[in-house]
C-alpha cells in the first residue's frame, strides 16, 4: 500500500505540526514527509528536526516563485498540503498544482472571525470583542480566497462571559489538537 507523503506548512512554534508528526509516526498510509516554513526562526523547525522530519524554508517572497516551491514538494513525493499556522496567502499556482489537496486550519468558526489579517490572537480578540457564546476551529480547503474554501469540518467550544482571550485561545487549541489529526486522517482515507 502506498503511502499519502504530506507536507505542513508553518510559520510559528509548531504545536499543531508536532501533533500531526506524532500522530501520523508509523502509519501505515499517512506520512508526514517534509515540514516547510517560512521564517528560519519559526521553532517548528526544531520541534520538527527532533521528530526526525525534514524541513525546509522557503520566504514569502521565494513562495511566489513555482521554481522555488514544486521541486521540493516533488522531491519529497509530496501529494497532500496541511497548512498548521501558515501565515503567507498561497499563491494561485500552488493552489492549481494542488486542487483539493491543501487544507487549513483556521482558530475560529468560518465565515466568522476569518480573512485577511484574521489569525492566531487577532481571531480570539475578535471573538471576545463580538461576545460569542462559542468559538472553535474549521478545517476548509485553500482557495484564492483567504479562508474561502469549503469547510471540511468544525468543531465547536461554549464560552463564558468571564473568559478572557488567552482563555478562548486555549479552549480553542484544545480543539486543535484533539481534533486536527483525525480530520486529516479522515480525508486522506477518503
Amino acid at each position: 500500500m502506498e503511502k499519502t507523503n504530506i507536507a505542513i506548512f508553518v510559520s510559528g512554534g509548531g504545536t499543531n505540526c508536532e501533533n500531526l508528526i506524532r500522530y501520523f509516526s508509523g502509519h501505515e498510509r499517512i506520512c508526514c514527509a517534509l515540514v516547510v516554513s517560512n521564517r528560519a526562526d519559526a521553532f517548528a523547525l526544531t520541534r520538527a528536526e527532533r521528530l526526525g522530519v525534514p524541513s525546509a524554508v522557503v520566504t514569502k517572497k521565494e513562495l511566489q516563485e513555482p521554481a522555488n516551491v514544486l521541486p521540493l514538494l516533488e522531491e519529497y513525493g509530496i501529494s497532500f498540503i496541511v497548512l498548521a499556522g501558515f501565515l503567507p496567502l498561497i499563491p494561485d499556482y500552488l493552489i492549481e498544482a494542488f486542487p483539493r489537496r491543501i487544507i487549513n486550519l483556521h482558530p475560529a468558526l468560518l465565515p466568522r472571525h476569518g480573512g485577511k489579517g484574521m489569525w492566531g490572537h487577532h481571531v480570539h480578540e475578535a471573538v471576545k470583542a463580538a461576545g460569542d457564546t462559542e468559538t472553535g476551529m474549521t478545517v476548509h480547503y485553500v482557495t484564492p480566497v483567504c479562508d474561502g474554501g469549503d469547510i471540511i469540518a468544525q468543531f465547536r467550544v461554549p464560552l463564558l462571559p468571564t473568559d478572557s482571550v488567552d482563555d478562548i485561545a486555549a479552549k480553542e487549541h484544545q480543539l486543535e489538537m484533539e481534533h486536527f489529526p483525525q480530520v486529516v486522517e479522515q480525508l486522506l482515507n477518503s
